[in-house]
This record gives C-alpha cells, sequence and structure tokens, in this order.
C-alpha cells in the first residue's frame, strides 16, 4: 500500500484532544505587541512574555503556551489583514496584532519528525512517551507555514523538555513500523507552570 510522503517539516498542526475529542477550531486570541520584529508562522510554537505572544523558540526546556495557527495585524496601508501568519512588525509601528492560538492543555497535535534542520527522519512505537526537544526552522513567507519539526535527538524522559509523544501517525509510515509524522502534546505547558510572572 502506498502511504503519502512527508517532504518537510510543517510545524505542530492541531488534530484532536488527549481524550479522543476531535478538534473544532477552539482559539484564543492573544495580543502581540506592537513592533515585535519576529514573524509567527502558522504551526510555530509560542508563549506569553510580559503579558504580549511572542514566538517560542525554545528546543529542549522552556515553557510553551501554545501553537499559533493564523493572526490578525494592520498592514502599512493601515489595512487590518486576517493571515496565515503574523509577519514581523515594524519597530515604529504602534499597531497590535492578534495571533489566533490553540491553547488547550489537553490539545494533540500533528508533527514531523527531522534529524536536524528540515531533513526528515523517522521514529518507531518505541518512542511513544518519550519527550521530544523541538526543531526550529524559519517559515515560509509565502505560505505562512511553519518549519518546526522534532527530533529523537535528546529524546527521554527528562521533565523539562517541551513535548510529549502520545502516538505515531500510521498513515504516513514509509513502512511497517517507521513514521515519519508523530501525534504530540504540550509537556511544559506555561498555565501548568506554577512559578507566576
Amino acid at each position: 500500500m502506498a502511504y503519502p510522503t512527508v517532504s518537510a517539516p510543517y510545524g505542530l498542526k492541531p488534530v484532536n484532544s488527549i481524550d479522543g475529542k476531535p478538534y473544532a477550531g477552539a482559539i484564543r486570541q492573544i495580543p502581540v505587541a506592537a513592533g515585535f520584529a519576529t514573524a509567527i508562522f502558522n504551526g510555530d510554537t509560542v508563549l506569553i512574555s510580559d503579558g504580549y505572544l511572542i514566538k517560542s523558540t525554545t528546543t529542549n526546556s522552556g515553557d510553551i503556551v501554545g501553537v499559533c495557527v493564523g493572526g490578525q495585524y494592520v498592514n502599512s496601508n493601515g489595512q487590518t489583514v486576517q493571515g496565515q501568519y503574523i509577519p514581523a512588525l515594524a519597530s515604529t509601528s504602534t499597531n497590535y496584532a492578534y495571533a489566533y492560538v490553540v491553547d488547550d492543555q489537553q490539545a494533540l497535535f500533528k508533527v514531523a519528525v527531522v534529524t536536524s534542520g528540515t531533513t526528515m527522519g523517522t521514529a518507531s512505537r518505541a518512542d511513544v512517551g518519550s519527550n521530544v526537544p523541538l526543531v526550529v526552522n524559519a517559515g515560509s513567507t509565502v505560505t505562512g507555514d511553519s518549519a518546526f519539526g522534532v527530533t529523537l535527538t535528546g529524546a527521554g524522559a527528562t521533565a523539562t523538555i517541551p513535548l510529549r509523544v502520545i502516538d505515531v501517525v500510521p498513515e504516513t509510515a514509509t513502512s511497517a513500523g517507521v513514521y515519519t509524522e508523530l501525534y504530540v502534546k504540550i509537556n511544559t505547558h506555561q498555565y501548568n507552570n506554577t512559578t507566576g510572572v
């Protein structure tokens, strides 16, 4: 049987809840500070800092509040744009942007396995239950999609590693027992961190 090929990482995509309920599109609009100079792509992990949303570049440790799935910003013509991603805002901008964030602590996401950068890797059922690091890659300003992935290098039981593998994605297996995608949940969710800001 031929399986679809996953040729590159695409960020984290919400699929359902850990209890099996389907993902119904629930998001929270969280403001991005005026003049925030880093693009936030669809599928990037994000966190709240000083009351505003920023892109999370954590790989092996650090909090994550959720995953960006689009946003709203004011462009250079003063027009409000609903976009696949939030571009880097001019440092002189006084307009807030708003990211659409899947911040449900029970949400499951589908993500591609990489060895490093955007080079695809594989996983096995033995990886279920492991905590896995993120691989932070630059997203595409053409598609608006993230290029984040996960790697099994450094995976294990360490509590500070940001994602937990819940299952493999059988639909994109390259052969029996060899998987290119995983279902994960946020292991270091910012809402669960008992240290306040």
